[in-house]
């Protein structure tokens, strides 16, 4: 397992939700890292953590906290993409304005993420990434195809990394949750919300990819808070 000491990690959508979980998880395991929020939201500055504001659909804003995480820690070890929405936007839906966001934020923002962050993942020999899609990135379940179509990307862009990634020992991994009780999950009438996964279940997954030596690495994480069949 890889000591966590000095490794900085940045966190995208550490404001709240998983995000947040994982920003609080890695900290307490002896990571360095750099959030990426919106609003700080009161995250307190220290010599283990950092603010930048981030915006997943604004690419200035990614070179700009990229930027500002090397001028103050020098380094980056690993890039957790955890910022994301989900508006409805269904196949009927002749106004695609929902999947055109879900598209930039979803998609694009950790690609572009990624694609920065890369040369300094790479020059340890032990970057990682973690990608938070999704099981609507497995199957269609349900009416949102917009959100199902840009985590099936997500699920696609971690793979793209881990192969183009590997020889300079670069790993990633989608962790792909059902429901997690979030703020994104608050209009879900059709699933007990105490029955859902827990952002603090999500971060500890988050952890281990985070840990995992470049020789027993994980591709993807199915996390299921209800029966589903394994395809």
């Amino acid at each position: 397992m890889l000591d966590p000491a000095g490794r900085v990690v940045m966190v995208s959508g550490a404001s709240r939700g998983v995000g947040r979980a994982v920003m609080e998880r890695l900290i307490a395991a002896g990571y360095v890292v750099s959030a990426g929020v919106r609003e700080a939201r009161g995250i307190q500055p220290g010599p283990a953590v950092m603010t930048s504001r981030y915006a997943a659909e604004d690419v200035a804003s990614a070179k700009a906290w990229v930027a500002a995480t090397i001028a103050r820690f020098g380094r980056i070890d690993g890039v957790v993409c955890a910022a994301g929405i989900n508006p409805m936007a269904r196949l009927v839906d002749e106004d695609e304005t929902a999947f055109d966001a879900q598209w930039l934020v979803n998609v694009k923002g950790p690609m572009r993420l990624v694609r920065l962050a890369w040369p300094h993942l790479a020059a340890g020999g032990e970057g990682r990434v973690v990608t938070i899609a999704s099981l609507s990135g497995r199957r269609v379940a349900n009416d949102n195809l917009g959100y199902a179509m840009s985590k099936f990307c997500v699920v696609a862009l971690t793979q793209a990394i881990r192969r183009e990634g590997w020889e300079a020992g670069i790993r990633a991994t989608a962790i792909c949750p059902g429901f997690v009780a979030t703020d994104m999950t608050r209009h879900v009438t059709s699933f007990r919300r105490e029955r859902m996964s827990r952002p603090e279940d999500i971060a500890a997954l988050v952890e281990t990819a985070m840990r995992l030596p470049n020789t027993a690495t994980v591709g993807e994480i199915g996390v299921n808070c209800r029966f589903e069949a394994l395809a």
